[in-house]
């Protein structure tokens, strides 16, 4: 199949019985994963204490976990931030120990690392915050997810937005499934993360939606299967484009940009993976199986107006 702008067709549509078993795959792993294990919550989350501290000549973090390795903070997260010579410590709840009691502990252990240890900030974290910001978090997508449902349903047509919103569950729960397989901790940069992921692959899917909305318009006696596969190849240079230099930013985030934004840097890769396959392979075929047609997306034809003899 061709038309006057393509060469070559890719026919993505009649690969859609083998992205569904894929897809299926994926889902079943992460729902399997989330149900049995959960996520690696950070005290973000949870509760506990987090102390930054810095040092006047660089640290090796190796020798801070080492220090840390024969005491009562043996399961202490420890990571540089900003710089080699300040470090964060996550510390999980002691039962008979206050925050401040944990932060002098800890203190005295990284002072045999180096004496000129600096105590740069100290937080807690309750349990009270953490489950606020895990119901608020969560509300967040819901309430993101519901938003852009109405927001397709009325620039579009009700079909278009049940494909974009099974393609936007279908990305987050890949990429929160990911964390929990991979037990990657799970803090708000990984949420801020998610929410980005599903602007990201909603933006995607509009402008496929656009073009297959144009198209249905234009071609009058094109089955909506080849409609389909021609809107998909005439956003395929710019979808490839759009994702190749955004993971290559993020790329570049995940290799030098340090373990401070090693999670949320993680989260958007996979995210705009599955986001940018799931546009293609996910949010049309759905609207295909939910038989959506030329009539769902001509214009209102107004009294004395004749469309019949539009191309």
């Amino acid at each position: 199949m061709t038309d006057r702008k393509h060469k070559k067709i890719f026919k993505f549509l009649e690969q859609r019985k083998i992205a569904v078993v894929f897809s299926s795959v994926l889902i079943i792993l992460a729902l399997e994963s989330l149900i049995s294990q959960g996520l690696n919550l950070s005290i973000d989350f949870t509760d506990g204490t987090l102390v930054e501290v810095g040092f006047a000549e660089p640290v090796e973090l190796d020798k801070v976990r080492a220090s840390l390795a024969n005491s009562d903070l043996n399961d202490a997260t420890v990571q540089y931030f900003g710089s080699a010579r300040e470090i964060l410590v996550r510390i999980a709840p002691k039962e008979g120990k206050n925050s401040a009691a944990i932060s002098t502990e800890l203190m005295g252990l990284l002072k045999a690392v180096s004496q000129q240890a600096d105590l740069r900030r100290q937080e807690f974290v309750g349990p009270q915050v953490g489950k606020e910001l895990t119901e608020d978090g969560g509300l967040a997508m819901l309430a993101a997810l519901g938003m852009i449902m109405l927001y397709v349903a009325i620039r579009f047509q009700m079909r278009f937005s049940v494909g974009a919103i099974v393609a936007l569950v279908h990305d987050v729960i890949i990429t929160i499934g990911f964390f929990s397989l991979t037990r990657m901790s799970f803090d708000l940069t990984v949420l801020a993360a998610v929410l980005a992921v599903i602007g990201y692959s909603l933006n995607d899917t509009i402008v496929v939606f656009d073009r297959i909305r144009e198209n249905f318009r234009s071609m009058r006696k094109v089955q909506p299967i080849e409609i389909l596969n021609i809107s998909i190849n005439q956003t395929l240079s710019r979808t490839i484009i759009t994702s190749s230099t955004t993971l290559l930013v993020l790329a570049a985030l995940f290799t030098v940009g340090g373990e401070t934004i090693h999670s949320f840097s993680t989260a958007l890769i996979v995210g705009i993976v599955i986001g940018t396959y799931s546009s293609i392979f996910i949010a049309s075929p759905v609207i295909l199986e939910l038989g959506v047609s030329k009539q769902d997306l001509m214009p209102v034809v107004k009294e004395g107006e004749n469309y019949s003899n539009r191309p």
